[in-house]
């Protein structure tokens, strides 16, 4: 199996993706507008598709960092999500995704609606994680999200730990807190 440094480099460019959906009276929620889980899975699946074309074969999602609902989305609304590879370590990758909206049958420009960052492990056919290519962003917004992208990692990666040093002093408590409710 190759290494990550030995696989070649790909721009953002290469694996940016968009999906687009009309959204109909069955995405609703009880306010009448789309619900904000329809737009989840509607951002999950743009992003795996992303994620996948990046690294040649299976992604899956481990984490969503990031999900900000902006402007609600309404019944009729052609919904546009566009995604991109932000950041990739050996194994993971951030993607990108932006939300926009814009009614069906009127010609005017979209409202962007949501926003959502979420990190993808590359899998092998046995489910073990794989080396992905390096993104080599190529533009200055580019070159902005993959330093921003690597600022929300430290925090992943810091939380994580600290939430482990929490559990660690806490002793009897944590070991009490995962057992079996009834």
């Amino acid at each position: 199996m190759q290494t990550a440094s030995e696989l070649p480099g790909k721009p953002t460019s290469a694996a940016a993706t968009t999906l687009s959906q009309i959204m109909t009276a069955t995405e609703t929620n009880l306010y009448g507008t789309v619900h904000g889980g329809v737009i989840m899975k509607f951002v999950d699946d743009v992003a795996a598709a992303c994620a996948g074309r990046h690294s040649g074969g299976t992604a899956l999602t481990v984490f969503m960092d990031e999900m900000l609902f902006l402007v609600p989305v309404r019944v009729g609304d052609l919904v546009h999500a566009s995604a991109q590879v932000n950041w990739t370590g050996r194994t993971s990758m951030e993607v990108g995704v932006r939300v926009v909206a814009e009614r069906w049958n009127e010609s005017v420009p979209p409202t962007h609606v949501a926003s959502a960052y979420l990190v993808f492990v590359a899998v092998d056919a046995e489910g073990r994680p794989r080396p992905v290519p390096e993104v080599l962003p190529e533009s200055p917004a580019e070159r902005r999200r993959h330093a921003e992208a690597g600022i929300r990692r430290e925090h992943r990666l810091a939380r994580r730990e600290a939430i482990k040093r929490s559990r660690e002093t806490e002793g009897e408590s944590a070991a009490a807190d995962s057992a079996p409710r009834s």
